[in-house]
């Protein structure tokens, strides 16, 4: 690539993208949200960290913006890095367990928000499936608690 201002020649670092999902336990189950923009589906609360944020503080802002729930994180479950996960362009996302109180109401980037259980989890997008399959298997249960 070339400087727009002088003409020389400029490398261009192509770097994953850092994003956090926030796996938030509620009374009931865990809350998932229904993406307003494609991939549409339901999906993991989450998204992109902002410049000079924490991924501690985009969680918990994430989860706020797409589900309407103040959390409270309970830590780092762990971080996907398939360059395949995202079909848009390489993520790399940390998972948090989060714990909130009250009723999800969608925002943001979503259409809907709905509390599941591990028996009725709908079709998600991203790598959301494997990310839960290993949340349940850290839970050592097949219900939520």
């Amino acid at each position: 690539m070339q400087c727009p201002h002088c003409s020389t020649s400029i490398d261009i670092n192509r770097n994953p993208v850092p994003t956090v999902d926030i796996i938030i336990e509620v009374e009931g189950g865990i809350v998932l949200i229904e993406r307003k923009n494609p991939p549409y589906g339901w999906a993991i609360p989450g998204g992109f960290v902002d410049y000079g944020e924490t991924l501690e503080a985009a969680a918990i802002r994430e989860a706020e913006e797409e589900t309407g729930l103040n959390v409270s994180l309970i830590g780092q479950m762990h971080t996907y890095s398939d360059p395949n996960r995202d079909p848009r362009q390489h993520t790399i996302s940390t998972v948090f367990i989060a714990s909130a109180t009250g009723t999800p109401c969608a925002g943001d980037d979503a259409v809907s928000s709905k509390i599941f259980t591990r028996e009725d989890l709908p079709a998600l997008v991203f790598d959301h499936e494997v990310i839960l399959s290993d949340y349940f298997h850290l839970k050592g249960t097949t219900h939520e608690q």
